[in-house]
């Protein structure tokens, strides 16, 4: 390798790619300590069970677990959720938002143990890859950065298997094994197999951690979410920290089949790809903080919020969110998630969720006059004079094309 470094820190996963990663970078940079950094984002315990020794065995000569849970939900999660941010209108974005703080924590293992170089397992295909290195580019601009996939002459899953049976290497991977999966503490996802064909719908062994709508309960399960600036804060008038609120939504949620989507995304290296995302508790969160939203923004304020949605799920989804962008995104919509406060009811039955009730101290809403019923607060003759003055350009451009 052209590249001398001397001490390298991998964000290892135990899955087949850094299984691989960990004895090539020994075998193909010479006298360099190898230290393996584990995120425990919440993939959950059966993902993270024997990864230090796994990672000790395979060329690390130290492992750092380090728990992000509460941090990934409060400081990434719970800010996103305040934007309003939904990738190309369905993604809620589970593995985009988890990349920065993976990649913070791992510059931060960096500069602990004086490494000169970062290392991770993406492909030269996805959007992980700029998500890791444009974070790594902030916040860490002086490591170097080693990306193995596009650089080795590894080509495939099966190629990957071959190098670990060569060298002995044990691995929980196999060529039946054939789905791509990322999980969090706020989603799963699901890509690889009869999913690389659009044509073909999921089968039942794609879906893991929802329970299929058709097998959900028969009766409806109705849940009050609290809401602070715009922030989920109580359940059922329980308060609870954002990761506790969305642990136990997420199995409320998800027995009721909440939170499938099966999409075509448009990926940041410019092909398309099609993932299918569990993603049960954000799913509520999300329709909870809508109702909230609709009670108490304007309309002209509500477009703008839409707008700053819009631009923070492409930020998010781009992997820049250690930018001046999102520092000012997040401020818009902390303004504009001064009001947001109130509680909404939500009704979870078979896959779907809907906020049925909800109220606000700062809600806009008035039945008074709102109501098809006799009123004495709106003198309906002055919408004559709004009309004819809002449609006056179309009337002055009619009148001039005669």
């Amino acid at each position: 390798m052209t590249q001398t470094v001397k001490k390298i820190v991998v964000a290892y996963s135990g899955g087949l790619d850094t299984s691989v990663i960990l004895p090539w970078l020994q075998e193909n940079y010479d006298n360099c300590e190898i230290i393996a950094f584990v995120a425990d984002v919440g993939q959950g315990a059966e993902e993270l069970e024997g990864i230090e020794a796994k990672a000790l065995a395979s060329g690390a000569s130290e492992c750092y677990v380090v728990d992000l849970k509460d941090e990934l939900v409060a400081n990434y999660i719970y800010p996103t959720l305040k934007t309003g941010a939904v990738y190309e209108g369905t993604y809620l974005l589970g593995t985009s938002m988890a990349r920065p703080i993976i990649a913070k924590a791992q510059v931060e293992i960096a500069r602990k143990v004086g490494a000169d170089a970062l290392c991770h397992g993406c492909t030269g295909k996805g959007n992980d890859q700029i998500r890791f290195e444009s974070c790594f580019a902030a916040l860490a601009p002086e490591l170097t950065v080693i990306a193995p996939w596009r650089i080795w002459d590894l080509t495939s899953r099966e190629s990957l298997l071959e190098y670990l049976a060569e060298r002995d290497i044990p691995t929980a991977a196999s060529a039946t094994k054939i789905y791509s999966r990322d999980a969090n503490a706020w989603h799963i996802s699901h890509e690889g197999g009869e999913l690389e064909d659009p044509w073909n719908q999921p089968t039942k062994q794609v879906w893991t951690m929802t329970v299929d709508p058709i097998d959900a309960p028969n009766e409806p399960e109705f849940l009050t979410l609290s809401v602070v600036k715009g922030e989920i804060t109580a359940v059922n008038g329980e308060e609870m920290s954002p990761y506790n609120t969305l642990m136990y939504l997420n199995e409320k949620a998800a027995a009721h089949g909440i939170g499938r989507v099966d999409i075509v995304e448009n990926r940041l290296v410019g092909m398309k790809s099609r993932g299918c995302y569990e993603t049960p508790g954000g799913t509520v969160m999300v329709e909870a903080l809508r109702g909230i939203e609709e009670l108490v923004l304007d309309k002209t304020t509500r477009k703008w919020k839409q707008t700053v949605a819009a631009e923070f799920s492409h930020l998010v989804y781009d992997g820049r969110w250690f930018t001046p962008l999102c520092a000012s995104l997040l401020a818009a919509a902390g303004t504009l998630a001064e009001d947001m406060n109130g509680e909404v009811i939500v009704k979870m039955y078979k896959g779907s969720v809907q906020a049925v009730q909800k109220q606000s101290p700062n809600s806009l809403y008035s039945e008074e006059f709102a109501t098809f019923g006799d009123d004495n607060v709106y003198d309906q003759s002055h919408a004559e004079g709004f009309i004819r003055l809002y449609s006056l350009s179309s009337r002055i451009k009619a009148l001039a094309s005669k």
